[in-house]
């Protein structure tokens, strides 16, 4: 097939989020398929992995997007009823390069990544197209309002949910819709009726987290990994230092919790003392996940599944989590990650983890055994290619789940 990726942003590197999805699926794909890219170049450094990216697509487009030209997109926006996140990923040069590339190339189905820009095709209606959604964004608008005080910010985030919410009826134009996990399904379906929304989870690159190299004797490190700018990771960690982290460290005085992520900010960078380290980015994730003793990932709003979580119990290291993506793993809580929501049993879970080397093998082992069985990205992509066969053999009809 000759597929086209729309992205919002450049695909590389592939560290995090929606770059690291989309460039994983697409290494696959390439060795059958005809691959093309039009994505979002938003700084200076996106341009120069332009030959890195024709590696696996036959074609790559960026178009310009400064961060000025969002701000003055979203200005716009308050007197629109779109979200403002559409404003923001909104250019006239986008629509121009995606109508001219459809027309000269003949394409057998594009895959639109994010409800941005799902502006973009909605109309098309003569190539059979599949909306990627990371989440369903209005629950995701819709838990973070439950963890803002400022009354100012609460007001954008109700503002913001309702117009998500609204929007997200774009989801129809599409043949296909696509959500990490089954409670985001779940939720788009109920609320909006919808019988084109499918599940494609997130996943590991099970060659570079490899499990079976984890030593299960220690136990004084705790770590977080994530993008540090991003406001759901800088709300876990807030929240792990001022409400669960002093619990542990009554009973392990010496344990220290490691932040790993690109682009930490101001508030993340205050956290570090003797006994939590904030280290930015990290290059090789796999060597920092196997320092580790315990994963958390003590998430209070988002939605989806986590990179995190997904890639710490790749390589064996047992996990405690919140509900934030843990219904996307579809295990117990136990069996390979342990799921609490309240930070005195968050707490109670990493104490007895520490306390046993045997139960911190058991979670782990577990833990690597489903995802090898069931989050490999070559699962995923050939899950994926599934998709892209049935709306090109049916591109009227939405694909019943």
């Amino acid at each position: 097939m000759k597929i086209l990726f729309l992205a919002n942003r450049v695909p590389y590197p592939p560290y995090r989020g929606d770059k690291l999805k989309i460039f994983n699926l697409a290494k696959r794909l390439c060795k059958q398929h005809e691959l093309h890219l039009i994505a979002f170049a938003q700084n200076a450094d996106d341009w120069t992995y332009k030959s890195e990216l024709e590696k696996t697509f036959t074609k790559v487009t960026f178009i310009g997007l400064a961060k000025w030209q969002s701000a003055l997109n979203c200005i716009g926006g308050i007197f629109d009823n779109s979200p403002f996140q559409v404003h923001y990923f909104r250019s006239r040069a986008m629509r121009n390069a995606v109508m001219k590339i459809t027309k000269q190339e003949q394409f057998d189905a594009i895959h639109v990544q994010h409800l941005r820009m799902a502006q973009y095709l909605a109309q098309e209606q003569g190539i059979p197209r599949i909306l990627d959604l990371p989440d369903a964004f209005s629950l995701y608008w819709q838990r973070k309002q439950a963890t803002t005080k400022n009354i100012l910010l609460r007001f954008f985030e109700r503002l913001e949910q309702k117009r998500v919410f609204k929007y997200e009826q774009i989801l129809r134009s599409y043949q296909l819709s696509l959500v990490c996990s089954a409670e985001d399904q779940q939720y788009l379906q109920e609320q909006h009726q919808l019988s084109n929304i499918s599940l494609l989870p997130n996943g590991v690159d099970t060659s570079l987290f490899v499990a079976g190299h984890h030593d299960y004797a220690h136990n004084h490190t705790l770590l977080f990994t994530g993008n540090m700018d991003y406001g759901p990771n800088i709300d876990a960690v807030q929240y792990f230092v001022s409400d669960i982290f002093p619990q542990i460290l009554k009973v392990f005085p010496s344990v220290k919790f490691i932040i790993a992520g690109q682009r930490p900010v101001a508030k993340v960078l205050a956290l570090a003392t003797e006994n939590i380290k904030v280290t930015g980015f990290i290059k090789d994730l796999s060597v920092q996940y196997n320092t580790a003793s315990v994963v958390v990932a003590p998430l209070r709003f988002g939605a989806g599944t986590q990179n995190k979580v997904l890639e710490a119990m790749a390589m064996g290291v047992p996990v405690v989590c919140s509900n934030i993506g843990f219904k996307g793993l579809g295990i117990t809580s136990g069996a390979g990650a342990i799921m609490q929501t309240d930070a005195n049993l968050f707490a109670q879970s990493i104490i007895e983890l520490l306390s046993s080397a045997t139960m911190r093998q058991q979670v782990g082992e577990q833990g690597a055994q489903i995802i090898r069985s069931k989050f490999s990205w070559d699962i995923i992509a050939v899950q994926l290619e599934s998709y892209f066969k049935q709306i090109v053999c049916r591109p009227k009809k939405a694909i019943q789940v």
